[in-house]
């Protein structure tokens, strides 16, 4: 199921109660509910800070008893939207120096990258102090080697959309800086964590009356302890840094070897029936789990984001909702295709509809239709019954190239799985054309819609939304 975008505004305010009036009159127009964390303000910045919760709608105001820090307060602010049921908090300095303008480019590539932290990449202007941007390109270039990447760009600006899961799910796992040190920490161990960031170029001002509680010398220490956390905490990682640096696109990684294990387990299932395979396939997706270090990771970092939703959702957390499972569900998938096109998966004992769904694949209907299957939903079983029910052509979209393997033993053990499989590498006007043209003689196409294209430079996705 996909996460419900559902943004606010997050300010931590430490005595900028002057500013606050500015900074809330220019979000108005956005119409987002504004969490303001007051970090152990001054009478006068409390005082504010009361008036503004009375008079303006959906602002909901937090109180620190005493200063904790930026860091502090944000988390603060973040447990406060996952409560309300926000799903992306947009943070905002109260001094007023952001380009509050550009929130909407950074809520459309939040809502684009729902797991990933958008960010600002400032562009400055001669109010910023040279000593702090000095300060920032040291900071810089510590990011990269503590990520081994140059992906992030700028670690330092405070005006960036935070998923608020994920942070939160950090923010339970490790410590991190409470201050001036927050913002460059907090993303180093997402990217660790593996949420992406994207930036988006957005001017930053330095105001003449501007109020600063950056110490030189209390901050610029925190800062160098948190990158020599960083640092010796990269060091474990950089075998999974190098690879996620170099992880190459889904359709160029190689096929796991294994081509006559799988013909052994085919034979176990003609001689001893499906029940021996079923029991087989345990400990051969268990060897095959404990080696493919690459896929099982992946299979990890998902399973993480199903159940930071199923949390968010206040839904119960299934069982056998493990990396293992999802492998053995893989498993099982790939067999489910031979099983299908050898007559073997029937209506009603194996293969179960939603509401309406039978009707919708009715084989006798004349009209040329259009299907779309997740990743687990098996082309393969549809087509093979449409075949064996109603002679029924569905065409199937592939790209075999990197599958070549289980190509060669879907066509040993169920050769009729070959035909009218419709091979591409991107998806062009030349297949386009084709895919219309097979529609109008009243053929199926069928299409798995999470895949991105293969060659992007062409096809853009696959997806259909």
């Amino acid at each position: 199921m996909p996460i419900t975008f559902s943004p606010c505004v997050l300010i931590p305010c430490y005595n900028h109660g002057a500013m606050m009036s500015r900074v809330l009159a220019r979000l108005q127009p956005f119409g987002l509910p504004c969490i303001v964390v007051d970090d152990g303000s001054d009478t006068a910045t409390r005082q504010e800070l009361d008036r503004l919760a009375a008079e303006t709608a959906n602002l909901t105001l937090i109180r620190l008893s005493a200063n904790a820090g930026k860091g502090a307060a944000v988390i603060c602010g973040m447990q406060a939207a996952a409560e309300a049921g926000f799903s992306h908090a947009v943070q905002v300095d109260a001094d007023g120096q952001h380009a509050i303008e550009d929130i909407p480019q950074l809520l459309a590539l939040a809502q684009e990258h729902p797991t990933a932290l958008i960010s600002g990449q400032p562009i400055y202007d001669d109010s910023i102090p040279r000593s702090r941007l000095y300060g920032r390109w040291v900071t810089h270039v510590w990011v990269w080697i503590e990520t081994l990447s140059l992906q992030l760009k700028d670690s330092m600006c405070g005006f960036r959309v935070y998923p608020v899961g994920p942070t939160l799910q950090l923010a339970q796992r490790v410590t991190l800086g409470k201050r001036m040190d927050f913002d460059t920490e907090v993303m180093v161990r997402l990217w660790w964590q593996g949420n992406t960031s994207y930036f988006v170029p957005t001017r930053v001002t330095y105001p003449l009356d501007g109020l600063s509680h950056f110490d030189a010398l209390k901050d610029n220490l925190r800062i160098s302890r948190m990158h020599a956390r960083l640092f010796f905490g990269m060091l474990p990682r950089i075998p999974s840094l190098l690879f996620r640096r170099s992880s190459p696109h889904w359709a160029r990684q190689q096929e796991v070897k294994g081509l006559w294990g799988m013909r052994l387990m085919l034979l176990v299932w003609r001689l001893l029936g499906r029940r021996a395979f079923s029991l087989l396939l345990y400990p051969v997706v268990g060897a095959y789990w404990l080696t493919a270090t690459t896929a099982r990771h992946a299979s990890q970092n998902w399973i993480t984001r199903v159940r930071e939703q199923l949390a968010v959702r206040q839904m119960p957390v299934p069982s056998r909702l493990t990396s293992y499972q999802h492998f053995l569900r893989f498993g099982n998938a790939m067999f489910n295709k031979i099983a299908s096109w050898r007559g073997e998966v029937q209506f009603g004992r194996d293969v179960v509809f939603a509401a309406g769904a039978e009707e919708a694949l009715n084989v006798s209907d004349p009209r040329g239709k259009l299907l779309l299957a997740s990743h687990l939903g098996d082309i393969e079983a549809c087509r093979a019954l449409a075949q064996l029910q109603g002679s029924k052509i569905i065409n199937a979209l592939v790209f075999s190239d990197n599958a070549r393997r289980f190509q060669q033993i879907m066509q040993e053990m169920a050769p009729q799985a070959g035909l009218n499989l419709i091979p591409v590498t991107d998806i062009g006007p030349e297949t386009a054309i084709l895919l219309k043209e097979k529609l109008e003689r009243g053929e199926w196409i069928a299409i798995v819609g999470d895949r991105i294209a293969v060659n992007p430079q062409r096809g853009g996705e696959w997806r259909v939304c």
